[in-house]
């Protein structure tokens, strides 16, 4: 019988506990907000790095190429794509000291980004079609419009 009221107590007082913490926990602030959306937008950017870069290393020959890997890549591109303008409309991070490579013009401009978002999807569609046929050189010489739409962006919103 003690060991019950023991134990019940010592649930009731670990319940209490956590419930406590996680009441007390502080609400972000702007900055801890603007560090974890930058976070976030690189974490998108990685993930679209990782995919690209194995069609790349295809282009260049430093990987085998597979047709279906780099048909599998193009759509995970065009998957992930539309989160760019997402990721960065939810946050305008200009006005925190943020790690990023990122301009700011991007929330001046959000339509003129959205658009380049849209164009790599459409890109990463049209390479993943081409990719399916299973041609190497219809490929690989596909490539080059596809990661055209990378810099494009690169270009006008990404820091040097």
């Amino acid at each position: 019988m003690i060991k019950r009221v023991i134990g019940s107590g010592l649930v009731f007082l670990s319940a209490t506990a956590i419930f406590t913490a996680t009441a007390q926990q502080e609400t972000p602030t702007p900055e801890q907000l603007a560090n974890s959306a930058t976070e976030t937008r690189q974490a998108v950017f990685k993930l679209l790095s990782f995919n690209m870069s194995t069609i790349s290393g295809m282009a260049r020959g430093t990987i085998e190429f597979d047709a279906a890997i780099a048909e599998r890549n193009a759509n995970r591109i065009a998957a992930l794509a539309p989160m760019i303008p997402e990721v960065f409309a939810a946050n305008d991070t200009r006005e925190f000291a943020v790690e990023t490579e990122a301009l700011p013009i991007i929330w001046d401009r959000m339509d003129e980004f959205s658009e380049k978002a849209a164009n790599l999807v459409a890109a990463a569609n049209t390479f993943a079609e081409v990719a399916r046929g299973g041609d190497r050189a219809a490929t690989i010489g596909a490539v080059r419009a596809f990661g055209g739409t990378c810099g494009n962006c690169h270009e006008t919103f990404r820091v040097d």
